[in-house]
Formats: C-alpha cells, sequence, structure tokens
C-alpha cells in the first residue's frame, strides 16, 4: 500500500557562508545585501524578500506543511525573523522550527540535528542557498522510500546561474537503467570549465530520506576536513541494502554562493510571489 506523502522538509543553513562573506570588488551589493553578506548567512540575502522565503514559498506549493530550519547558536538573526513570521514560526502553510547544530561539522551531522523534529516519517533535505523547482521538491514528497533528484549538469549551466566549474565540483548521480542509485562520483573539479555533458546529471542535495539515514549519518568517518558529509552517508547507506530512487530533471536550480550571484538572483526572482 502506498504510503502518504511527505509533508517535512529539513533545510539546511549552518554553513559558515564564507564565500559569501569573501570580499569581491566586481560584485554589485546594495547596502543590505552587503551588511548580510558580511555575516555569510546566505538564506537572509535579501532579493527582493529574504532568498528562504522563496524556498518556503516554494516548498508550501509543492504540499509541504513542516519545517525544520537547521541553525548555528550564533543565527539569531534568522531564529528571530522565522519566529515572528506568522507569529511564533505559523504561517498559513507552513509551520516553522529550528534545530541547532553547534558546530559547522558537516552536512550528515546537521541533517542528524534535526532527527527529533523528523520522528519516524520521511521527509526532505535540501540546501538553503538554492532554489530547487517545485516540480522537484513535490515528486519527491511522493515516493514510498528514500530517492534524490538528479539534475541536468548541461541544463543548470545553460539554463541556470551556475558556472559550469562550479558545477563540475557536485557529485555525479550514476543510476541503474530503472533509475535507483548506484553510487554518487565525487570530483575535484574541471579547472577547464567547459560545458558538461548532455548525459551528465548531478546532486544538488534534493533528498528524501526515511529514517534510516541517520545511523548511515553517524556511521560514516570524518573527511580530512573534519566534517561528515550527506554523500558519504548515502554511500554508505547504499552499503547496508537502502534503495534510493532516481528523478532525472532537465531543469534549473537556482544558487547562492557567493557575491557575484546576488544580483543575478534578484533579477531571476524579480516579481516572483512569495506566499508563506
Amino acid at each position: 500500500m502506498p504510503s502518504s506523502p511527505a509533508t517535512k522538509a529539513v533545510i539546511l543553513a549552518r554553513g559558515l557562508g564564507t564565500r559569501m562573506r569573501r570580499s569581491d570588488p566586481t560584485a554589485v551589493l546594495d547596502a543590505r545585501q552587503a551588511a548580510v553578506a558580511e555575516t555569510g548567512v546566505k538564506a537572509m540575502i535579501p532579493v527582493g524578500r529574504p532568498f528562504l522565503d522563496y524556498s518556503l514559498s516554494a516548498l508550501a506549493d509543492a504540499g509541504y506543511r513542516e519545517v525544520c530550519l537547521v541553525i548555528g547558536p550564533e543565527h539569531d538573526a534568522v531564529r528571530a525573523y522565522y519566529t515572528a513570521v506568522g507569529g511564533e514560526g505559523r504561517t498559513k502553510r507552513l509551520r516553522i522550527t529550528f534545530a541547532v547544530q553547534p558546530q559547522p561539522t558537516g552536512t550528515a551531522d546537521a541533517v542528524v540535528a534535526a532527527e527529533g523534529f523528523v520522528g519516524g516519517e520521511r521527509f526532505l533535505v535540501i540546501n538553503s542557498d538554492n532554489l530547487y523547482p517545485v516540480e522537484a521538491v513535490h515528486a519527491l514528497r511522493l515516493l514510498d522510500g528514500a530517492g534524490l533528484a538528479a539534475f541536468s549538469a548541461a541544463v543548470l549551466v545553460d539554463e541556470g546561474n551556475i558556472p559550469a566549474a562550479r558545477v563540475a565540483r557536485w557529485p555525479v548521480v550514476h543510476q541503474t537503467p530503472d533509475q535507483w542509485l548506484a553510487g554518487l562520483e565525487e570530483r575535484a573539479g574541471d579547472d577547464r570549465g567547459g560545458r558538461p555533458d548532455d548525459d551528465e546529471y548531478v546532486s544538488v542535495n534534493c533528498w528524501m530520506f526515511t529514517p534510516l539515514i541517520f545511523q548511515a549519518c553517524r556511521a560514516v568517518p570524518p573527511s580530512a576536513g573534519g566534517e561528515r558529509e550527506l554523500p558519504a552517508a548515502v554511500r554508505h547507506a547504499l552499503t547496508q541494502g537502502e534503495r534510493f530512487s532516481v528523478l532525472p530533471l532537465r531543469s534549473p536550480v537556482l544558487d547562492l554562493t557567493s557575491r557575484a550571484d546576488v544580483a543575478t538572483v534578484a533579477k531571476w526572482l524579480a516579481g516572483v510571489e512569495v506566499r508563506l
């Protein structure tokens, strides 16, 4: 019997924002944008509204009703803003709560921080500095089990705002003929910065998980940089027999990584209605 569509989403907003804080004399930012960029909290960059508002609106459009923001203990501005939105974190369409990741020890640890919010249910995981198509997060919530949205690397470059050299650093998704995840190939990057192949699909950290992922997140050893990362946890889960559906998509994703992205993202979102 098919399970009910997922209604919970976890948004990873704990990162240090090192690249956003880095000075870029070529980037065009207004005073408010520059002030937030200095903090590194990319989710709160004003691009009409705080960038994260657009993601939350898209999640509500897709049918999600409860969202947990994984933040750091220093992210008072994020907590204050989203607690005030609608009153005590309740909007007309969403209930927004928070989980604290004490240190920036990787995306796998960030997911574990939200375990209490998840309970025993399936849940979406996305980045706070990406805006995904509604159809991607909607399709994931309809899965009976775990899965990921795999995005065409060529479309991300051709139709989105993401440079080829950045896409070349993201994990390549390998799938079986019947669209199950076979593996995630980590890459150091491609200095050539050429257009990706048409048949290349990458992970942009857009996942549907079952609670089984928590054991995998705890089991993986830290990387050389001292962080436990989500792709490593997924690879561990694969070795333990967990299966992940792959949803191949030829749709762009907005990426707000550095100051150079701000003006382009603001232009993309001009006129987009936010409904929380």
